[in-house]
């Protein structure tokens, strides 16, 4: 028998999806629809905006003003649809066979639809532990709102045992997964004619002899990989996304930028590759691009540096987690990131646990199972006696 709230939930996830919150643009729209409800309920909530006021994060508690507690967390944002073949509109949901198609059916406002369906419920008992609901901004370009969130409760003192975060699992238990440190590495050398490259500072070329320099870093990762370590693959990874440079093939490049990502399995590893790279800039690549033109420049922006989240031998969120659904399989690792690492580090037990799978997130008719829906409802409704 499916849940009670499974209609309600259905009808707030088409709600949701209506907001079409890609990471480019605002979200406050849905997040004014989100605190309406949440406070409509009865819960107090605290707004944390992005530095353009365009965006932000909303964090909600249901019961006692007092530590601990549970965490329901979520991101509100979702990836582009351009260039993606949908059978339908992406932002008007549809149910087809059992399945509810529409971006971020899966990733992942399917969980958030769910626990927005239990905030009055709860809000009606007496609980003697709290209930919070932390929705966030930008996890899909860096995990940004998320940091500014915890950032502002730990300001406030504010710091709960136990958080879930729903991403798409399948409703399995995920205990770990890598960091994800992503960067964009701009040069600027000197442009001139191609006839005469001793004149100028090829950007492009400098750009080049850093991406090899980042090649032989992961090569070095490769061989510090970490006994018994479960991650697949099991060491740290550099990856070059994108290059981007010059004007044409007859001028020399005087921009390039590179974008590349780290995918840190331990914190000595990312310690190592920041510092090998940096140390290679200061001391060779970027003394050897100033004598071609003293003006030049390497600059790295960080887009993001989200912690990976770390298995732990005593886990409290895992072993609630899993006497709420009962499952008995060890649990696992994956290999995309999350925001649960920063939980982690803010002192947070914290596990991955959602509906949906993965394999849907990101994809053109991005779905959700009506019955993945229904299991997590059944998740939600058993944190009941652990805060009453």
């Amino acid at each position: 028998m499916s849940h009670d709230l499974l209609p309600e939930t259905v009808g707030i996830l088409g709600d949701l999806v209506a907001f079409p919150t890609i990471s480019a643009d605002s979200n406050l729209d849905l997040v004014a629809y989100l605190g309406e409800r949440l406070e409509g309920a009865g819960a107090r909530v605290r707004v944390t905006r992005d530095p353009s006021g365009a965006k932000a994060n909303i964090f909600a508690t249901i019961g006692p003003d007092a530590g601990g507690g549970v965490v329901l967390s979520g991101h509100t944002d979702v990836v582009p649809v351009e260039g993606q073949a949908w059978s339908s509109d992406p932002f008007a949901m549809v149910e087809r066979g059992g399945k509810l198609h529409g971006r971020g059916t899966c990733d992942m406002k399917g969980f958030i639809a769910a626990a927005l369906a239990f905030a009055p419920r709860y809000a009606a008992e007496k609980l003697r532990r709290p209930l919070h609901f932390a929705f966030t901004y930008d996890e899909e370009v860096g995990c940004l709102g998320a940091q500014v969130m915890l950032a502002d409760l730990a300001a406030c003192g504010i710091r709960p045992a136990v958080c879930i975060v729903g991403e798409p699992t399948m409703m399995r238990i995920i205990e770990g997964h890598k960091g994800c440190c992503e960067y964009t590495t701009t040069f600027t050398g000197l442009e001139g004619h191609a006839s005469r490259p001793e004149l100028g500072a090829n950007a492009i070329e400098y750009a080049v002899r850093y991406i090899g320099r980042l090649l032989e870093i992961g090569a070095a990762l490769r061989e510090r990989v970490p006994a018994g370590s479960a991650f697949t693959p099991p060491w740290s990874t550099v990856q070059v996304g994108r290059i981007n440079g010059g004007v044409a093939r007859n001028t020399i490049a005087g921009k390039c930028a590179v974008e590349w990502e780290l995918r840190p399995v331990s914190d000595a590893d990312f310690r190592y590759a920041k510092t090998a790279i940096g140390d290679y800039v200061a001391r060779e690549l970027l003394p050897a691009m100033r004598r071609a033109a003293p003006s030049a420049d390497i600059v790295t922006e960080v887009i993001g540096e989200v912690a990976g989240l770390m298995p732990m031998e005593k886990n409290e969120a895992e072993a609630l987690v899993r006497a709420l659904t009962g499952d008995r399989e060890p649990a696992q690792l994956v290999s995309f990131g999350t925001e649960a690492g920063l939980f982690q580090q803010h002192g947070v037990s914290t596990v991955i646990c959602g509906p949906g799978s993965i394999e849907q997130a990101h994809k053109p008719d991005e779905f959700i199972a009506v019955s993945e829906l229904d299991r997590c409802l059944g998740m939600i409704e058993g944190l009941r006696s652990r805060l009453i």
